[in-house]
């Protein structure tokens, strides 16, 4: 299964504190670490690790942080021929603050992220499509109209979209925020739409119905960084694979569960044994 990720790249800095700040208030006591991120690089190695064979569609930086930030998409044979290195703008960062129950706050500097134009897209994707709104929008809405198979766009962060990609798309992933930001407007096309809930879980709908509930099995949380990511891979690779809904909903609740247990974003991602003998 091949499969192509237009989307962000970042190099995450992430600080593990004894509890996570109040406005205008300063937290001593962390432990800083660096780590491969960015929503769109996530869901590439996500899924790259669950069995399909990806291609990442971005932007760095000609900066120090770039080789830090493509490492482990290289390491994992993602394939990044569709990456750009931009002369004029860094690369992306996204600052994070951990609790010890894994808990986040995450500000993100999106840098060569946002030069992601149209322009630097296929003119035609003929393989399955993952996006997230961590670019323009308007090169979003240009990969979704030359996308001719498989279409998935998690709504993340919330932004408003065209109609005719919400009807486009088959299949929407938000969260309870998120979901909460597009209300109706998610079961207006014929797609499927999944609604994470965190800890409880995820619900599958079409056209509003409620097709399938699924909760993760109980781990102990480090760092949730990462986890929608890794369950946005994992259904997209479980449904291009045939699983039937439930199915699908519960391995990606599995692959989830599994990534925040471990700190970092990309360092967190689940391999398929991994996955597969958490659900037994």
């Amino acid at each position: 299964m091949r499969i192509t990720v237009v989307g962000s790249i970042n190099l995450d800095f992430v600080a593990t504190a004894p509890r996570l700040p109040r406005a205008g208030e300063t937290v001593t006591g962390a432990r800083l670490a660096r780590h491969p991120g960015g929503k769109g690089a996530n869901q590439a190695l996500a899924a790259q690790r669950l069995g399909a064979q990806v291609t990442m569609v971005g932007r760095v930086g000609r900066d120090g942080m770039a080789e830090e930030a493509l490492a482990l998409l290289l390491a994992g044979e993602v394939d990044v021929a569709g990456v750009v290195t931009d002369t004029t703008a860094p690369t992306g960062v996204a600052l994070i603050a951990v609790d010890p129950q894994g808990e986040n706050q995450i500000v993100v500097a999106a840098g060569a992220n946002h030069s992601v134009m149209p322009e630097q897209l296929p003119a035609r994707i003929e393989t399955p499509l993952i996006l997230q709104l961590e670019l323009p929008v308007e090169t979003v809405e240009a990969a979704v109209g030359r996308a001719t198979e498989f279409v998935c766009v998690n709504l993340a962060p919330a932004a408003p979209v065209s109609d005719q990609l919400l009807r486009r798309a088959d299949l929407l992933i938000v969260n309870e925020t998120e979901a909460a930001f597009y209300g109706d407007l998610l079961h207006h096309g014929g797609g499927r739409v999944v609604v994470t809930e965190g800890a409880k879980g995820a619900v599958l709908y079409q056209r509003g119905v409620e097709l399938a509930r699924a909760t993760p099995p109980k781990v102990t949380a480090v760092d949730a960084t990462g986890a929608g990511d890794a369950f946005v891979g994992a259904i997209c690779v479980a449904l291009l694979e045939g699983m039937p809904a439930q199915e699908a909903l519960r391995f990606a609740c599995a692959a989830g569960a599994l990534a925040a247990t471990r700190p970092g974003a990309q360092p967190s991602l689940p391999t398929r044994a991994e996955v597969e003998s958490l659900i037994g």
